[in-house]
């Protein structure tokens, strides 16, 4: 059995299949992001899944592509993680999330620019066969423009500053929870704050029509734009691809802010696992010939 997974930091999906590629079974865990979750943690998410605990001893290979493993530090962290739970495997490939991102929107042997905008943010340049990833992320507090924790923090400091227009300050104060002790909690006390701040992104999302929201968004885009796809020279000539829901359903106001920038939109997707299972699909039935 072969594991095939790509892990955000809200959520993870895996989909298991055999050695010619038939899906044995898909599922879902919460997010395995191992520079903010503990070994406990991190095996107790894998472990509560009823399918990942009672195929544990058939699986032989896992492709894992997670957010959080830019590092060797963490890519180690979740290798031991599977090791202890998966005692069978033999092969492990424990990539960063960008390389999903990239094996599900580019084509191989061609030049793209490929962007994650899900709960967290990042940029790489693909030349169709190597990355070249030039801000290395230092995390949810000094980065990660235009990502979902990104503006769930504008969302919250704006209310708290009194900068939210009434009407729309109070749709957000009915929607959510903003007693201040609640949320200083979640953010200092409680496992996984980047999570519980793009908690808060999809009120942008349902309200991305109002002027505040509106320039909320262009904001933050601009941001991501300016600092991350506007350093690679050609990013001009080339597609940009992006992966994530804040790309994906704010796909309009993206597109719009590109074309400012002179940037040619590409495929815009929502997760990468579909794209992956196709991959690795095609993978197996290279190596079967």
């Amino acid at each position: 059995m072969i594991l095939i997974v790509d892990s955000g930091s809200t959520k993870t999906d895996w989909i298991a299949i055999d050695r010619v590629g038939k899906i044995l079974f898909e599922t879902q865990t919460l997010g395995l992001n191992p520079q903010v979750l503990t070994n406990h943690i991190l095996k107790e998410r894998i472990v509560n899944n009823y399918e990942l605990y009672k195929f544990r001893k058939e699986v032989e290979e896992i492709h894992f592509y997670g957010a959080g493993c830019g590092t060797k530090p963490p890519r180690i962290l979740i290798k031991n993680v599977f090791s202890d739970i998966f005692k069978n495997c033999i092969e492990f490939s424990i990539k960063e999330d960008t390389y999903a991102a990239i094996y599900s929107t580019s084509e191989e042997n061609s030049k793209s620019i490929v962007c994650i905008l899900g709960t967290g943010s990042n940029c790489t340049y693909f030349d169709g066969k190597n990355i070249d990833q030039r801000v290395i992320s230092l995390g949810y507090i000094l980065m990660d423009d235009a990502s979902g924790n990104y503006f769930g923090r504008q969302l919250l400091r704006d209310f708290y500053f009194n900068r939210i227009p009434d009407e729309t300050a109070k749709k957000f104060e009915e929607e959510f929870d903003l007693d201040a002790e609640l949320i200083k909690d979640n953010l200092y006390k409680q496992p996984n704050p980047n999570t519980y701040l793009a908690t808060f992104a999809k009120f942008l999302i349902n309200n991305k029509d109002s002027e505040y929201c509106q320039s909320l968004i262009k904001r933050g885009f601009d941001l991501f734009i300016e600092r991350q796809i506007l350093q690679f020279t050609d990013a001009k000539e080339i597609p940009v691809h992006f992966v994530g829901s804040i790309s994906f359903y704010l796909k309009d106001e993206l597109k719009k802010c590109l074309s400012k920038y002179g940037l040619h939109a590409g495929n815009i997707i929502r997760k990468p696992i579909d794209g992956l299972l196709k991959y690795h699909q095609k993978k197996l039935q290279n190596s079967n010939h």
